[in-house]
């Protein structure tokens, strides 16, 4: 058992309002460069919809993560014969058309215009050339367009629905939508850092976050390729590859990532977990309906006495292993079993997890009159008007058994809460409820303060990093120390 410590993320996509200012606040700290003007490293889609990048599910297309071959795991992107047929183009990549042109508008258009008798008008001029374009995308095009033939009609995870279900997730009494926010998951078997060639992504051993090393990143972009979620971007200015960092400046300094801050919905959760590194290829190698029980098993439980001493043995400090035993995301992936990983079948196993969302119940239409399915307070899960078709490719590697418990326990414990608050569901209903959800009054209760009442301090529960001690394998940490503060010797440039 090799004990490794993951920093690790848990969305709850119930309390989502799209709101975006988890996207603003990270563009404005870190993108908003010059050749970064395209990256959102966190972004809010609308599902169904076909996502930013334009169908970045659409692994056919893209080649991105992992495949099981003749027993053996291997990256779509990059094995010997694809990569030598395609050694100076890579067409398995998003263009500037998948993503979208950034723009700016020539305010002296309007501000120096001369008298006349219409408004006056600021053009909008491409970022990249400096030319007038006529603006047809941006990153969040589709933002609440859950009914739309252009975008939701579009999306890959329909392709699990049938013709007839697909018509009627689109018939305007089913009308449907939720927000599904991204940013990198730092995976545990991250195709991206597989892939590089001049290995310049790598995993920091003391908390699994991947991160690239500007100075020896030559350009390549096989991890824009590898990575299945593309959450590595190519910066047009520097040449350099880029991507999400999870604010570890601020996680080092005991404060969560500036997305995870700025959250108004308050559904971002970060806690440490601790796994058993040697058992990631056999995990990678599950079968589709095994991913997501083989990828929990690979997380340990911090209360085990063997656990800790391993973890210890490993070189994991006391206060990380005691952050682990009270990580919300522990909570939520392994005990609740509520949080799932988006798209196991990709074989990274990421370290975001996502509480499926609810959705309205069913409606239907005689006449002038708006009916529901459900006649109770609220509906049974298979009446919602997401199907759970749909739910289980996205969250189940296209298994609904995951899905369907987690949303049962959501049901339940909202059932049980209103009736201790309101008292219009009789209890006895409430308890059998909670039982045929796997879920006692006891882990009810609980799972409802962590949701609903929770403090900062209960969604972020930010280990010490301890940097000091992983300096001293590079350098000594007094002179490192010194060094702080004088920002960035060597900017990134080409071929550098």
């Amino acid at each position: 058992m090799n004990v490794r410590s993951q920093i690790a993320m848990v969305f709850h996509l119930d309390k989502c309002i799209g709101c975006h200012t988890c996207s603003i606040a990270c563009k404005n700290i870190w993108t908003d460069r010059e050749g970064a003007e395209y990256m959102w490293w966190n972004n809010v889609e609308t599902k169904p919809g076909t996502g930013f990048p334009t169908r970045w599910e659409d692994q056919d297309t893209y080649r991105g993560g992992w495949e099981v071959k003749e027993g053996k795991l291997r990256l779509r992107s990059a094995n010997k014969g694809y990569v030598l047929g395609k050694i100076f183009h890579n067409p398995a990549q998003p263009s500037i058309d998948e993503y979208y042109e950034p723009w700016t508008y020539r305010y002296q258009d309007l501000f120096n215009a001369p008298e006349g008798s219409d408004q006056p008008i600021a053009r909008p001029v491409s970022k990249i050339t400096g030319k007038e374009i006529a603006i047809e995308a941006g990153p969040n095009w589709d933002d609440d367009l859950g009914g739309s033939p252009v975008y939701a009609e579009n999306d890959p995870n329909l392709d699990s629905l049938s013709e007839e279900q697909r018509e009627q997730l689109f018939a305007i009494e089913r009308l449907v939508m939720f927000y599904f926010p991204r940013i990198c998951n730092h995976c545990l078997n991250p195709s991206c850092v597989a892939a590089c060639p001049s290995g310049a992504i790598y995993k920091r051993g003391e908390d699994g976050i991947v991160l690239i090393d500007q100075t020896r990143c030559r350009g390549w972009r096989a991890c824009v390729s590898a990575c299945p979620y593309k959450k590595v971007f190519f910066n047009w200015k520097t040449g350099k590859s880029e991507k999400c960092l999870l604010c570890f400046p601020r996680l080092e300094t005991g404060q969560a990532p500036a997305c995870f801050h700025s959250c108004v919905g308050r559904i971002r959760y970060l806690g440490v977990l601790l796994y058993d590194a040697d058992r990631i290829e056999e995990v990678a190698l599950s079968s589709d309906e095994n991913l997501i029980e083989a990828h929990r098993s690979m997380i340990l439980d911090p209360h085990d006495p063997q656990v800790i001493r391993q973890a210890q043995s490993n070189g994991v400090h006391d206060s990380v292993i005691e952050s682990a035993q009270k990580s919300p995301v522990y909570q939520f992936v392994k005990v609740w079993k509520m949080a799932l990983p988006p798209h196991i079948e990709f074989r990274t196993l990421p370290m975001l997890f996502y509480v499926p969302p609810m959705s309205p119940v069913m409606s239907m239409r005689k006449g002038d009159v708006l009916t529901q399915s459900d006649q109770g307070l609220f509906h049974e899960i298979d009446n919602a008007r997401v199907p759970m078709q749909y739910l289980a490719k996205l969250f189940g590697a296209g298994h609904d058994a995951k899905v369907r418990y987690a949303l049962k326990k959501q049901m339940a414990i909202r059932s049980y809460r209103r009736a201790v608050t309101v008292g219009d569901i009789e209890p006895h209903i409430a308890d059998q409820m909670l039982r045929e959800a796997d879920c006692t009054p006891a882990e009810a209760e609980a799972i409802y303060k962590l949701t609903s009442l929770c403090t900062f301090e209960e969604r972020f529960v930010i280990p010490p990093m301890h940097r000091e001690e992983a300096l001293e394998m590079m350098e000594d940490p007094m002179d490192h120390k010194r060094e702080t503060g004088f920002g960035v010797m060597d900017k990134p440039m080409r071929g550098s």
